[in-house]
């Protein structure tokens, strides 16, 4: 019998349930990356932020911890993505994700190393580039999503896209449980993509202080989308910072922005020279000058709540589905309780499904979601 929940999505990262964990900057760290693959779904290292021997480490260590496939997350413009690319082949990483998507080339070595390619779009243009680009599935986050993110829902976009492409498409931007994963394997995606709920788990490495600014923020309206940290929209729940900056004017905004590309500089040991080519790397993806500047902002005052637990003086990116969130489970029970409650939605619906035979593991009610 056919079971709705095994999508080409699974046979193409090699996981038990179409449940990705997305590559969040400073969180997505190894222990994070292996309880998700231990539980059925599937995870992806943060690499952007990090240099390339912090990289291999931590491919390293999350090869210690799961023997899932799992992925790894960079972006085209980082100085060091070529060298992230050879990592990832090198130690046989299953997919790469990232947002602007690299050169044919590099896409080229990854496809030829057998890397599966997942960028994340927020424009139905932007997925089809991306396919004709070589990608082999893509995920398309709505303007719920936490982040950088556009203005289009998830409802309006996810159709036009799984309409234009034939490749698997993922879900991103206001899933949480087990109904949003039927609801989107309803309007023809393969499966979803979560960030803010996997933050919003006990195996995530964000200090108590921040993840408690997280369970607060009670108001899906009040997780606002805002251009103050670096001249892009990007979704986070108000705080201290955002609100100062937001007051501050443009010329406030540059003087952090020189202050966190300084200290970007001396923690990723970029040079001069490497800061510039980065920079023009992103004017030529469409940023302006201003907005290249003011890009820097964001990995510092993303560790700043992220790493020391300074929630007040730091970025929190957040979906809007933060407002609809109140526990902490573990990866294990978030994504047993998405599973069950998924089936128990398909069935109410009429759909067939496989015999079960839960272990003990999985013995935990669906409302254990909503602790």
């Amino acid at each position: 019998m056919a079971d709705a929940l095994k999508t080409r999505l699974c046979d193409l990262l090699g996981c038990e349930y179409p449940i990705i964990q997305t590559a969040m900057g400073w969180v997505a760290d190894p222990k994070l990356v292996a309880a998700t693959c231990n539980a059925g779904g599937f995870g992806f290292l943060a690499g952007a932020t990090i240099p390339p021997a912090e990289m291999e480490a931590a491919i390293l260590e999350t090869r210690a911890l799961t023997d899932r496939p799992f992925g790894v997350n960079f972006h085209m413009y980082q100085p060091n993505a070529a060298e992230i690319v050879e990592l990832v082949v090198k130690y046989g990483v299953r997919a790469v994700s990232y947002s602007r998507s690299p050169g044919k080339a590099m896409i080229a070595r990854l496809k030829d190393n057998g890397v599966v390619c997942i960028p994340t779009v927020g424009a139905l243009k932007h997925a089809v580039k991306a396919v004709e680009l070589g990608a082999d599935a893509v995920t398309v986050q709505g303007g719920e999503g936490g982040g950088h993110t556009g203005s289009v829902p998830t409802s309006i976009l996810l159709p036009q896209v799984v309409d234009a492409l034939e490749v698997p498409v993922v879900a991103a931007g206001g899933f949480k449980d087990g109904r949003g994963l039927v609801a989107a394997l309803a309007w023809g995606a393969d499966g979803i993509a979560m960030g803010t709920r996997f933050l919003m788990t006990r195996d995530s490495p964000v200090p108590d202080a921040t993840l408690a600014r997280y369970v607060a923020a009670d108001n899906p309206a009040s997780i606002i989308v805002s251009r103050a940290i670096d001249g892009m929209p990007q979704r986070m729940i108000s705080n201290e910072l955002l609100t100062e900056l937001e007051g501050a004017g443009h010329l406030g905004r540059l003087v952090l922005a020189l202050k966190s590309g300084l200290a970007y500089r001396r923690y990723s040991g970029m040079t001069i020279g490497q800061m510039l080519k980065t920079a023009f790397g992103m004017r030529s993806g469409g940023l302006t000058a201003a907005q290249t500047l003011m890009a820097a902002n964001a990995p510092m005052v993303i560790q700043k709540a992220m790493v020391e637990g300074r929630p007040a003086e730091g970025v929190l990116p957040a979906g809007q589905i933060a407002g609809a969130i109140d526990s902490l489970l573990s990866c294990d029970d978030l994504i047993d309780g998405i599973v069950r409650e998924a089936r128990e939605r398909l069935a109410a619906l009429g759909a067939p499904q496989p015999q079960q035979h839960f272990g003990e593991r999985h013995e935990h009610a669906i409302q254990d979601i909503y602790r």
